[in-house]
């Protein structure tokens, strides 16, 4: 396994980490996405330590916080040989102070989740989306507090716009608090967005990319195809309508490729998926997650080797689109050269 800096910190984390949005899992997207009990996700951590993947991603929403708690039973014994990442900030309940990130939940949360986690501090806390309605400088000076009681770590954001993670990184600067330095984002070959404002920002800004559904919401499994039906065992029957779109003419278009691929490389259609994403620039870690050992040890094959150069512009190609103003050909900062030579 590597190991990369994550961002401009000085935490180092798996280029693979584990995504538990498997374990507990209930209701309609987080139950169909696994059921992993505490029996069944220890098993799964075995296998991910033995590999040298110590990054384990949770968040207090995901099934309720049940999660949490299975995380919490599964690294029992050995808090000191993992990395625990965890989010909060969307709603958990229907009461006024049962979502956002005021000075009060945020408090409140970090606790409920070292409850349930069995810790008394979190690696890597990030917000899990932008909370209009309070202060960045309350937010930001309750997480410098938190850091300072050695409940927190180091802190990041999911789902946060270019502008308001600016923001705050300018309220960090401004009073001296601690910086954003994860950002914890939807990136994979049908979804690319990331590519115009947040990575950008973060080679300038020193943030690193944890990827979330690489696999572009399950369509990157190999088990979608051109002229075949969605197989009945596939997730997406339930959960396509919680993720975002994908043309599906596209999609296929990617598929091809990565079948292409696959058969002159000998590795699966998902392991090239993955591995096209190691080599992206500001990723630090890509997400990944299973419902069973069998899915764990396919995804866990995608490191130790490389696309070629031939093999990633043919991934590129398949997989480009258009991007809105100012990023769409000509108006895109590229094209100015003379003021924006290329980063990487």
């Amino acid at each position: 396994m590597q190991y990369r800096h994550l961002g401009a910190s000085g935490l180092k984390v798996p280029v693979l980490s584990f995504g538990t949005g498997t374990f507990g899992g209930t209701g309609p997207l987080f139950g169909a996405w696994g059921t992993s009990d505490a029996a069944e996700a220890r098993r799964l951590v075995d296998i991910c330590l033995d590999a040298g993947v110590n990054l384990f991603d949770s968040a207090d929403v995901y099934s309720g916080g049940a999660s949490e708690q299975v995380l919490g039973e599964a690294i029992k014994g050995r808090r000191d040989q993992v990395l625990i990442s965890t989010k909060l900030g969307l709603p958990m309940g229907d009461g006024p102070a049962d979502y956002g990130t005021s000075r009060s939940r945020l408090i409140t949360s970090v606790d409920s989740a070292l409850s349930r986690l069995g810790t008394d501090y979190i690696d890597l806390l990030q917000l899990h989306a932008f909370d209009a309605a309070t202060p960045v400088e309350e937010v930001l000076s309750t997480l410098d507090q938190l850091v300072r009681m050695g409940k927190v770590r180091s802190i990041g954001v999911s789902n946060f716009s270019g502008w308001q993670i600016m923001k705050s990184l300018a309220a960090s600067d401004r009073h001296g608090w601690p910086r954003y330095v994860a950002n914890q984002v939807y990136y994979s070959l049908t979804g690319r967005d990331y590519e115009w404002d947040l990575m950008p920002l973060g080679l300038d800004q020193g943030i690193g990319a944890l990827v979330w559904s690489p696999l572009g919401w399950g369509r990157l499994t190999g088990k979608i195809r051109r002229g075949s039906p969605v197989p009945a065992s596939s997730r997406l029957h339930d959960t396509a309508s919680f993720g975002p779109p994908v043309d599906d003419e596209r999609l296929f278009c990617i598929v091809d490729v990565l079948e292409e691929i696959a058969a002159e490389t000998g590795r699966l259609v998902p392991q090239i998926a993955l591995n096209w994403l190691l080599a992206r620039p500001t990723v630090s870690s890509v997400i990944i997650g299973a419902r069973n050992e069998e899915q764990l040890k396919q995804n866990l094959g995608a490191v130790g080797w490389s696309l070629d150069t031939d093999q990633i512009a043919r991934l590129d190609a398949a997989s480009a689109t258009d991007a809105a103003y100012p990023h769409f050909p000509y108006y895109r900062q590229e094209a100015f050269a003379r003021l924006n030579p290329p980063a990487v």
